[in-house]
């Protein structure tokens, strides 16, 4: 009862508040998308377009078509793939732009990982909702562009971004935020989730065999098994340059890093992707989550200093990690804490009014003003998503 109750309340979300939001505020058929709506709702018509923002919308409504089957799913979800393999999508070069402005002209034309990774994702997604060919056929066109441009031969892995044309470029990084590093855990844990996708609607040898070396590289070199954390930036040796914690990642990564050991079906990977999805998922529960309010904090800095806001991806993501940790488990801690953390979603991070939920809170829900609803980084991929999954789960389970 316990799951079930949790599966309709994030599915009521989802379907009453969440997807309505970008279907009526955002979804343009004439211009693509709304790149900014502020917090209350109020759209900037001259704001540029990013193409993550794009490829998650695409794979938002083309995942939510997969459990809805409704028309104006199906419609936002053949829109956003239009848009992302035509106005993102880069003719001369390959690959797909950083960044379109108002008007769909490029303004930003960088090759980020990442950015490449979520097309991936997306348009494996697409191809899984609608079985059209050409979804397939340009999801592996990123892919081989990945493996060709971004790959690093020498010590494997893949480098954070390019120049337009594939060159070096100084400055890789993917948010201001973010160390000017090679290579980085976020971009990796993308490409590893998009892998995933792809192989289930591509069946390729060859993306089989890259997937299981993610996912070991991701046992081997980005969990720290000395602390339960992500390690999160690297020289181009694979050597760390963060001592950071971000527990939203630990708890994502918890979740994904299995998920695609079980795609890539390998059974002694798997083995090893499960101790370490455990290890991620304890030390969270032990140190990241809330146990007062619930939900988990941000993130510590190098110097050990706690960010104990609440993000709302963050605590999307909790839901998923702990209640993947409670199947594989059982143990009540988690089940118990992923609750905590869509309680205080519904009561602090949902916004009734205005839709959507909210970007950041403090510890306790006290609101912080000015953020927006809708930004390149602001997205329905993380909330949409674990309500998609939690229902997907307790399905399985029968529960």
């Amino acid at each position: 009862m316990r799951l079930a109750a949790l599966c309709v309340a994030m599915g009521r979300d989802l379907r009453e508040n969440v997807l309505p939001f970008w279907l009526d505020r955002v979804t343009d058929e004439r211009s693509g998308f709304r790149g900014f709506v502020s917090a209350d709702g109020v759209v900037e018509p001259l704001a540029p377009m990013g193409g993550v923002l794009c490829a998650r919308l695409l794979w938002t409504f083309s995942a939510a078509l997969r459990q809805t089957g409704e028309v104006a799913h199906r419609r936002a979800a053949d829109h956003y793939f239009d848009w992302l393999t035509s106005r993102f999508r880069d003719e001369q070069y390959g690959g797909i732009y950083w960044m379109l402005d108002h008007a769909g002209v490029p303004i930003a034309d960088r090759k980020q990982t990442y950015a490449l990774a979520f097309g991936v994702y997306a348009l494996a997604e697409h191809r899984l909702a609608t079985g059209r060919p050409e979804a397939l056929e340009h999801a592996v066109a990123l892919y081989r562009a990945m493996e060709a441009q971004l790959r690093d031969p020498r010590q494997g892995g893949y480098w954070e971004a390019r120049a337009r044309d594939w060159s070096p470029l100084a400055d890789v990084r993917l948010s201001e935020k973010d160390q000017n590093a090679p290579k980085s855990m976020n971009t990796h844990l993308h490409v590893m989730e998009a892998y995933a996708n792809l192989l289930r609607v591509w069946p390729d040898p060859g993306l089989r065999a890259t997937l299981v070396g993610l996912v070991a590289l991701h046992v081997e070199r980005i969990v720290d098994p000395a602390t339960g954390h992500l390690r999160l930036f690297f020289d181009e040796d694979w050597q760390p340059l963060s001592r950071a914690v971000s527990y939203g990642h630990d708890v994502e990564a918890s979740w994904l890093m299995l998920e695609a050991a079980e795609v890539a079906g390998d059974r002694a990977l798997l083995a090893r992707a499960r101790e370490a999805a455990l290890l991620l998922a304890r030390t969270t529960l032990a140190e990241g989550e809330d146990a007062c309010h619930g939900g988990v904090f941000a993130e510590r800095d190098e110097d050990g200093r706690l960010d104990d806001d609440k993000h709302w991806w963050m605590q999307a993501e909790a839901v998923v990690g702990f209640l993947n940790a409670w199947e594989l488990t059982r143990e009540e801690a988690f089940l118990a804490a992923a609750e905590r953390a869509w309680a205080f979603v519904d009561r602090f991070l949902v916004d009734r009014e205005h839709g959507e939920w909210r970007w950041r809170v403090r510890r306790d829900g006290t609101r912080i003003s000015g953020l927006p609803k809708v930004e390149p980084w602001k997205c329905p991929y993380h909330n949409s998503r674990a309500a998609l999954e939690v229902a997907s789960r307790v399905a399985r389970l029968g529960s």
